[in-house]
């Protein structure tokens, strides 16, 4: 017979070449009848799940087919084209011609039939006939399978092979055996409609109920056929291949749509769970700003408190509870603050990667706002750290004023007692003349004694007016003994007034003076006082600040000591005098009345207070000496704390300066740079136990209330601040490499195109500032081959990228905003219409999708997610319970309100 086809192939090639191997039918060979038995059942099974939608079908599969006309119905209905208008007539010639227009019809589709020709159809010849169903059913059923570029046959099994994976007693490694248990035709149904099968209760042991089971239902639910009985499979050692693929071909397209929709629904979980993560990511950096900003909030009003205290030791324990402060509680919260910062820019890089639009916290707690509040708290520090060593300075010399006025008050006090009643008395008016001219000479000694004393009182009242100018807290014991003082002074001078005008009218009538008494009594008051002033003045107290300070006392000292030989001689002057009045009066036989009328100093007194004061000054020498050797000491501790603060200064400038030079180098891939930044940050922080030996070098100096330091211009503030601050640049710089990893992840950016960007953005980065002014990132764009240049097209190109990467025109561009920019330009993103599309399919093409639709598609955590998000739909053609799923599409990707 002469192959009518022969001459009408196709070159043939992939799917081709598959269709010529199934069907190289042997002509001289039978199929084997428990085979044939299976095909015909499959294949009528098959045409007629075609031919009933045109309203036919066929009973016989050799017979039905003979005129070509059932035929030519069966290829327009599968391939939705028309054939040639086929002939009526019923002669042999008019089969053979439609025939002939079907073969060529399946001809014209690339398939090469080997050895079927019309005439072998007309005549009923079994084995051709199933031979091009079969051909048909390739090639309008399978060869459009395709699974990761397999073939048809292949492709079909590893997508059975993938669907049953999870079932246990399932093992698809054909089209034959591996079916003949019945499991894998039910779980197939059961990966795609777990709502018709009860997996769980089948046995593997009964083959012909797992294959009923699944064929009947399949029959009733999916619109397949019953192609096979389970006896014809169960009852053959080998079923036939051709018979299960067109089974299994069957249940392939019935589950393409739930494919469709699971790829949608994988969709809509990614875009969704990056949302939630998101989301999450929000609520922790609102909670963590909100509690951030209260503790600020809280410690502020502390640190502002200015409430005075009595004593140095009250404003040394609020120093100690300040100190307690910056080691104890401000060192989380710096970490806080970096943690902060680090996490916004994680998210802002996250939003930007997947396509959303960019966080914006609430009102007052932007990452400006929090900076903002610190440098407020920053501010708050320094000016309480200055008032408490202010309030201890002010209070120190409150506590030295204070005892020394009233060390100069009791002086005074004890020297006035008595004074009034002296000057009242009316002695003079029954003494002699030589007892009247005594008491006026008396009398002058006495004036030449108050005037010696007004410098006191002017003293005492200095102090008292400097001690209130200070606050001191108790200024009003203060005030009122000094000013019965000052009453008692003006008491005094009043009465000395009167006393001397009493004594001058009776002056007449007195006699001079025995000389001698006169000349010591006038020698010996101002002497008197000197040692009173001497003594006031080696028990006076003192409080030095510095060596030199101690130095300048110790040679005043020195001085008053080279002045004691000349004093001495004075004394014994003043005694020799007395001893003249006692030679004169045996030597004349005079009897002394008993003291000086003139004074009331005796030699005795005189003595007394010279030995007092003798005694006086290796007291001072002492308290000098151990003063010095204090202040020797605080010099030792400046000296210590400089040195290791100029070391720590010097380190903290060092690593400020190398990790600039490092985040602008480009050594290694982005995972090395990571990986040397923080094994550099760890550097750094085992540098740590050197910033507390600091530490507690400063505390040693405040203990020793040292205030200057000459020997170092650091302070611990500045460089409590420096630290703090070379933590969070390194910090931040890891941050921004981690930031550059995600987008070159995400968009795919390969590590030469990084290599390229840093490259380009450091040679116009000159001042190494790490950012680009407007003009250096125009010259950087042109260089990379955009059209921006200095025209009205060039500059309003250049005006919309400054809008995208720098959206809050502060004029500057960072790396992160040039590489957001460039792989922007270069690769795809998600969104809101894809995502519409998605629910599209889940919804089966409505405008609303149903919850239950979303429970079925979608994992449980995310189906509420969405429930819970979606507006009711509204539509026209909306039922109860409709969702609309477009609105919450935009509004995914900030097109719209959620």
């Amino acid at each position: 017979m002469v192959d009518y086809h022969a001459a009408n192939n196709q070159p043939s090639g992939g799917p081709q070449t598959y269709m010529e191997q199934e069907n190289d039918w042997d002509r001289d060979l039978l199929l084997d009848p428990a085979w044939e038995k299976q095909q015909r059942k499959t294949f009528t099974a098959w045409c007629n799940s075609h031919l009933r939608k045109a309203g036919t079908q066929i009973e016989n599969i050799e017979e039905d087919f003979r005129d070509g006309l059932k035929l030519m119905l069966l290829l327009e209905v599968i391939s939705g084209e028309r054939l040639p208008k086929p002939e009526r007539g019923k002669m042999r010639v008019h089969k053979i011609n439609n025939v002939n227009k079907a073969l060529d019809f399946i001809a014209s589709k690339g398939v090469k039939l080997v050895s079927i020709g019309a005439e072998e159809i007309v005549d009923g010849n079994i084995k051709m006939t199933l031979g091009m169903i079969w051909t048909i059913i390739l090639r309008f059923a399978i060869q459009d399978i395709s699974v990761e570029e397999t073939s048809a046959k292949e492709g079909l099994l590893l997508w059975c092979q993938r669907k049953t994976a999870p079932y246990k007693n399932v093992n698809v490694q054909n089209f034959h055996i591996s079916w003949k248990d019945g499991l894998a035709f039910n779980a197939l149904i059961h990966r795609h409609r777990p709502d018709l099968i009860d997996y769980d209760n089948l046995r593997k042991d009964d083959p012909v109920t797992n294959l009923n089971n699944a064929f009947e239902v399949a029959e009733k639910h999916l619109d397949i056929p019953k192609m096979l009985d389970a006896e014809d499979i169960v009852g053959t050692l080998r079923p036939d291949e051709k018979a299960i693929m067109t089974y299994v071909s069957c249940f392939y397209h019935a589950f393409s749509g739930a494919q469709k929709a699971e790829t949608a629904a994988n969709r809509i979980c990614k875009v969704l769970a990056v949302n939630q993560e998101n989301e999450q990511m929000m609520e922790d950096y609102e909670k963590l700003a909100s509690n951030l900003l209260e503790w600020i909030r809280r410690t502020i009003p502390w640190l502002e408190d200015r409430t005075q205290q009595k004593t140095v030791n009250d404003m040394q324990a609020k120093q100690e509870d300040f100190r307690d402060y910056r080691t104890v509680h401000k060192p989380p919260k710096v970490q806080e603050k970096c943690q902060l910062e680090i996490s916004f820019n994680t998210l802002q890089t996250k939003l930007r990667l997947s396509n959303r639009p960019a966080f914006m916290p609430s009102e007052g707690r932007m990452v400006s706002d929090i900076n903002a509040a610190w440098h407020t708290l920053e501010g708050a520090e320094k000016g309480y750290e200055e008032w408490i060593l202010s309030e201890i300075r002010r209070l120190e010399r409150l506590e030295h004023l204070a005892e020394k006025f009233h060390q100069k008050a009791a002086i005074h006090e004890s020297w006035t007692s008595g004074k009034e009643a002296m000057l009242t008395q009316k002695d003079y008016e029954t003494s002699t003349l030589s007892e009247v001219k005594a008491l006026l000479r008396k009398h002058e000694a006495f004036e030449s004694d108050l005037a010696a004393h007004q410098d006191r009182v002017e003293q005492i009242a200095a102090i008292a007016q400097e001690l209130n100018e200070l606050d001191y807290y108790d200024s009003a014991s203060v005030n009122d003994r000094c000013q019965k003082i000052c009453d008692q002074w003006d008491t005094l001078g009043a009465l000395t007034h009167r006393r001397k005008d009493s004594l001058e009218r009776t002056e007449k009538q007195l006699e001079s003076i025995d000389e001698l008494y006169l000349e010591y009594a006038k020698r010996a008051a101002p002497f008197n006082n000197w040692m009173e002033g001497a003594m006031e003045d080696l028990q006076d107290m003192f409080i030095v600040h510095n060596i030199e300070e101690i130095q300048g006392l110790i040679a005043a000292h020195e001085q008053f000591k080279s002045t004691l030989p000349e004093a001495n001689k004075e004394r014994e002057a003043i005694q020799a005098i007395q001893a003249e009045v006692q030679k004169i009066a045996q030597s004349n036989g005079i009897k002394l009345s008993g003291a000086n009328p003139y004074t009331t100093i005796t030699p005795g007194s005189i003595d007394d207070k010279w030995e007092q004061a003798m005694a006086m000054v290796p007291q001072r020498d002492k308290a000098l000496q151990e003063e010095l050797n204090k202040q020797n000491s605080n010099d030792t501790l400046r000296a210590t704390f400089a040195t290791q603060a100029n070391a720590v200064g010097a380190y903290i400038q060092a690593k400020m300066e190398e990790i600039g030079r490092i985040s602008i180098e480009m050594n290694g891939t982005l995972e090395d740079q990571l990986t040397h930044l923080r094994e550099y940050q760890q550097s750094i922080l085992s540098y740590m136990p050197e910033i507390n030996k600091l530490e507690g070098d400063h505390q040693h100096i405040q203990e020793a209330l040292i205030f200057d330091n000459q020997y170092t211009s650091y302070t611990m503030e500045h460089l409590r601040v420096g630290w703090e601050q070379l933590l969070t640049t390194i910090a931040r710089t890891i941050n921004e490499v981690e930031n550059q990893i995600l987008t070159r992840d995400a968009k795919g950016i390969s590590q030469e195109q990084l290599y390229e960007y840093r490259a380009s953005f450091n040679h116009f980065d000159k001042d190494h500032t790490g950012s680009l002014i407007a003009e250096e990132f125009k010259a950087c764009l042109i260089s990379l081959g955009y059209d921006v240049e200095n025209d009205k097209q060039g500059d309003t190109e250049f005006a919309r990228i400054m809008s995208i990467v720098d959206p809050n025109n502060s004029g500057a561009v960072t790396f992160q905003a040039f590489i957001d920019f460039m792989s922007s330009e270069t690769t795809d993103k998600d969104s809101a219409d894809q995502v519409i599309a998605s629910f599209k399919i889940l919804a089966g093409d409505k405008n609303y999708i149903m919850p239950d639709e979303l429970r079925r598609e979608l994992p449980p955590d995310q189906a509420e997610y969405c429930i819970a998000r979606m507006a009711p739909y509204t539509g026209p053609d909306g039922v109860p319970g409709a969702l609309d799923y477009m609105s919450f599409s935009t509004a995914l990707y900030g097109e719209s309100d959620l």
